[in-house]
This record gives C-alpha cells, structure tokens and sequence, in this order.
C-alpha cells in the first residue's frame, strides 16, 4: 500500500518506520525544509527504541505535499492537533483531489470534526477520515536525523467520520491496537492529554516558571492537590460521554490499556498509579508555557470539551475554571484560532443532531 505521512516529527517518524517495516511504501512530507533535510542527507529516519534499531528508507521525503499525496492509497497525519486545521487547508491549496482515507493519529477531541469543516467552508467535499484518541508512540527527537521510540500504544481508540466501514479496518490495519468505537465523539472523549495534563499545566504554572521545568511532571508534580483535580476533570469527561450513550473507562483505565500505568491496584488511584508508571517517572515538566502541554491541550483539548459538554447540557465547572486560569496565566485567548463549536462545524446543534452528524457514513 501507498502511505504518505503528513509531518516529519518524533510521532510522523515513529509511524513512518513502523509503516515501512511492515512493507508498505511510504512517502512523507514536511512543510519544513530545516526538518527534512536532516534525512536526506542521511538517506532515511535512523530509529531505535521499542520498533528496533536501523536506517528506514521512505520512497520519498518531500516538502511539496502535492507531489506526496498524489497516488496515495491512505494519508496518515501524524502533528499537533493545532495544525489540523492548516493541514486540511493546505489540502486544499493544492489544488488537487483529495479523496484517500486520512488518518488522524491522533486527532485528539474534536479533531476529525475541525478537519472535515476546514473542507466544508472551503465548498470541498471532505476525505473520508478515521480520528484516533491518542498518538500510538512515545517518541522524541534527540538528533535532527534520529527518533528514538519509548513506547507502542497497545490501545488507542478509532472512529470514522464520513466513511465507510472498510475505511475504519484499512486504518485499524495499518496501526494495530487501533480499536474501533461508535463515533468520533467516544474517540474524541478518551483524549487522555486534555484530562492528564491540564490540571498539572494550571496548578504547577508558578514551579513551571520559577524553575524552568526542573521536575518531574507526574511524580513530584502529581501531588494529591493535583490528583483530586484530575481526577474530578475525569468524572466531568465521563459525564459528558454519558450523556453520548457512551460508557468509558476512567482516566486510570484508559491509561493501562494504552499501557501508560502499569496493573492497578486500585482504579482511584489518580496519584499512585500515574506516578509509579514506568513510561511516566522520567518525564520533565513544561520548561515554559510555550510547551505544547499549554499550547495544544487548552485550545485544542480542553475548549472543545467544554463546547461539546455545553450541546451535551453537562454543567464541566472544573474544565471552564482551568480554561480561565490557563488564559489569564499564559495570558492567551484559547478561543481565537482555537478548536470553537464554529471551527468544528457543530455551532448551535442540539445533541440529537450532533450524534447524528458524527454518525453519518
């Protein structure tokens, strides 16, 4: 099969040699020319980790995103959930027909919806679209030509929106774990970054910027104060499925199934599980807010959870005051250029109509 990867990042070149070793070819595409000629130069994306070790050798690594889409059997994009939106419109602008299934990994909350809207306002017919709820690799970047793979998920959730059943398998088969639920609201509301990292991003702002993110993110800042605040998000998140028909795991269990934390002992266990997860003891906190734990998991996490929250007539009192303390902190407006009911396509549906939306093949 033809796979184009859109990005050219830790997660982009995760999915890039998982792909190619799994025999696909695959193409991939930076919008940036200082991240890919690391890899030209050096002939392909040197990985090591959790995938092995060795030099994979994409077909072609471009900037030109016509040139990579064109012939494509699948689109797999794998970047912040902020660029979705630049991505589709860049789709767009090239000026050509967009008809492969693209792959979200992840879109996150809402993700799938943003994409599908970008097409609508620009009088397109959209791609058929499959959202994962999370990124299926812990991976980093510690040299330009390099990604070095931590983890696999063994989980994450898939969805499709506008497309059909054989589209879902084509992406539940080129990323295994993948496991299907009813619709991009359930994959949207198992976004376990918008639940894990925003109450730490809020309530750890003044450590963040006094030391420069000299700490551990889940173990010294996961402090019960922290935990409680976790894990009171969570029961909003699931109250806000609930009211989707959907029944979820909590945050902790979500968590074990991408594999995250490790066996539980207890479920309530916010604090204790979290910190004692091997992927999660070494993890340095934000070094500014300029990270993306602020820069993604607010506009693009927790602003479209509240808006879907408020068609769903859930009151999330705990989501809009880190939304406020976030903004007046960071000094940000989440709203502008951020994932609105508008951006997604959703303003003024009732929650019948919204099921119905995200339901329709």
């Amino acid at each position: 099969m033809d796979v184009t990867v859109v990005g050219c990042g830790a997660g982009a070149c995760a999915a890039a040699v998982e792909l190619l070793a799994a025999g696909h070819r695959v193409r991939v595409w930076s919008r940036s020319r200082a991240t890919i000629a690391p890899h030209l130069e050096r002939g392909g994306i040197v990985y090591d980790g959790v995938l092995g070790e060795g030099l994979a050798m994409p077909q072609r690594m471009t900037t030109n995103l016509g040139e990579a889409l064109a012939g494509a059997d699948a689109a797999v994009v794998v970047l912040p959930t902020f660029l979705h939106a630049g991505v589709a419109r860049a789709m767009i602008d090239a000026d050509m027909r967009v008809d492969m299934p693209v792959i979200l990994n992840p879109g996150h909350t809402g993700g799938a919806l943003e994409f599908v809207q970008a097409f609508v306002q620009a009088g397109r017919r959209p791609p058929p679209l499959v959202e994962f709820s999370t990124l299926t690799y812990v991976a980093r970047k510690y040299s330009p030509d390099s990604v070095t793979v931590s983890g696999r998920a063994g989980v994450v959730r898939a969805a499709p929106l506008g497309a059909p059943r054989d589209v879902l398998d084509l992406a539940i088969g080129l990323f295994p774990g993948a496991t299907p639920v009813p619709d991009v609201l359930a994959s949207g509301l198992c976004n376990v970054n918008m639940v894990l990292h925003a109450p730490g991003a809020v309530l750890a702002a003044a450590w963040v910027e006094a030391t420069g993110g000299n700490f551990t993110f889940y173990v010294e800042g996961m402090t019960e104060g922290v935990a409680r605040t976790v894990r009171a998000l969570d029961c909003e998140r699931l109250a806000v499925a609930r009211a989707f028909g959907h029944d979820l795991p909590n945050l902790m269990g979500e968590m074990q199934k991408i594999g995250t934390i490790d066996a539980l002992d207890d479920p309530n266990d916010y604090r204790g599980a979290i910190s004692a997860g091997s992927a999660n003891q070494r993890i340095r906190a934000p070094g500014s807010f300029d990270h993306r734990y602020y820069k993604e998991d607010f506009g693009h996490g927790l602003l479209p959870f509240l808006e879907i929250a408020q068609i769903a007539g859930v009151d999330v009192p705990v989501a809009g005051a880190l939304m406020r303390l976030a903004e007046t902190a960071v000094d940000v407006d989440y709203r502008a250029g951020g994932r609105t009911a508008q951006a997604m396509g959703i303003a003024g549906l009732s929650l019948a109509a919204l099921l119905e939306k995200v339901r329709a093949a």
